[in-house]
């Protein structure tokens, strides 16, 4: 039992200090990683469609052309259609933005004196101050938080690098992928090749359901959230709702933050004119029945196993120390965590540790048994009957 203690002591040592050293590396290099992950990322995400071409006749090669020659085909047209009109409302929101803080500062203050008056306490100097203080400290954490992204990623790597070596990297990813999963299965201890395994398969479902899967639902949501908003004529429909559905991956921020900003500029754009701000509210609330009922069953299932809260931790921790990157990494990592986690506990439930002595089968039949309450014969009265 000693050489087994010192054996796995050992074992927990060694994979303590390469992780340690996993993520001391990436917060030396944090900022020239990004086209990188970023090509593993696009790698990962696409070596599903490649093995359904290989399955097809297609050699590995073939596929990885073909593949990588339609998502850059696809990506440009989008960016050539979408980022003009994105930039131009972009430009127009943040010039109206004061304007529009304004309006809803006199709306709360028309609606003191209304039939909303109970709502609101004191007077409408301190109603004024209370709102801009809400929207200052809203404003400034967002800010603080994107702009620490921002310099510890984006504005240190070029941009013209960016594009160049992050296809190169997705290619050769990709038409290496299988042949670099084996080689690192090979270094396995063969100890522990099963479990190591198992747990690689947990992971990759539980990322593959969470990157493709929930990648489909920010699409789609997006875009559902687009085409509604602009046809209510809402200003800036498209912008909030293409935003809205690509942040809806953070669970309940997402939809929160695109509902405020739909629902506080239908207020100054249409008031009181209230149909109109009714159906910017169901346009939400309809995409978040679909989504809650339809598409992450459907899309996302169950396999993923992310807590929100874990997952919403994992995103400002991760892009807090590592930027842009640490965002790309945050899903993968909150994911493996997870699994090992529940991996870890498991163990422990089945432990010496967990039992105070050793823990054989017949060792956790007899604590079950003490914990179950003593059978009652048949016919005989229940302990407590008849008092």
């Amino acid at each position: 039992m000693s050489d087994r203690s010192a054996l796995i002591r050992r074992q927990v040592l060694f994979w303590s200090i390469a992780a340690f050293l996993l993520v001391l590396l990436l917060w030396l290099f944090s900022d020239i990683l990004l086209p990188f992950v970023l090509g593993m990322v696009i790698a990962y995400f696409l070596d599903p469609v490649a093995d359904w071409f290989e399955r097809r006749g297609f050699s590995r090669v073939a596929a990885t052309v073909v593949i990588l020659i339609l998502f850059a085909a696809i990506f440009i047209a989008a960016v050539l259609i979408l980022v003009p009109v994105i930039g131009s409302q972009t430009a127009s929101f943040a010039a109206r933005v004061p304007d529009y803080l304004d309006r809803l500062q006199g709306l709360a203050a028309a609606a003191r004196t209304g039939p909303l008056a109970f709502l609101f306490s004191g007077d409408e100097t301190t109603l004024k101050q209370d709102f801009a203080n809400i929207v200052s400290e809203g404003t400034g954490f967002i800010t603080s938080f994107l702009g620490s992204v921002w310099l510890s990623s984006l504005a240190v790597v070029n941009f013209v690098a960016l594009f160049v070596v992050t296809p190169v990297v997705a290619f050769y990813l990709l038409l290496d992928w299988d042949r670099m999963i084996a080689k690192v299965d090979s270094w396995v201890p063969r100890q522990h090749i099963t479990t190591v395994r198992h747990l690689a398969r947990e992971i990759d479902r539980s990322v593959a359901g969470f990157v493709r899967g929930q990648g489909s639902v920010c699409l789609i949501l997006g875009t559902f959230y687009a085409v509604g908003l602009t046809l209510t004529g809402l200003n800036f429909g498209l912008l909030i709702g293409l935003f809205a559905g690509l942040i809806s991956f953070i669970p309940y921020i997402g939809s929160t933050i695109g509902l405020v900003l739909a629902v506080g500029v239908a207020l100054v754009q249409f008031w009181p004119d209230w149909i109109w701000i009714v159906a910017v509210a169901a346009i939400f609330f309809t995409g978040q029945f679909f989504e809650g009922n339809i598409l992450q069953p459907k899309l996302v299932g169950a396999s993923v196993g992310l807590h929100p809260v874990w997952l919403m931790f994992a995103l400002f921790a991760f892009g807090a120390l590592f930027g842009f990157v640490g965002l790309l990494i945050a899903v993968p990592a909150a994911a493996a965590i997870a699994v090992l986690v529940r991996f870890a506990i498991s163990r422990y439930l089945q432990s010496e540790m967990y039992f105070g002595r050793p823990a054989s089968a017949e060792h956790v039949r007899r604590i079950t048994a003490e914990d179950l309450p003593a059978p009652t014969p048949t016919g005989a009265p229940r302990p407590g009957a008849g008092e």
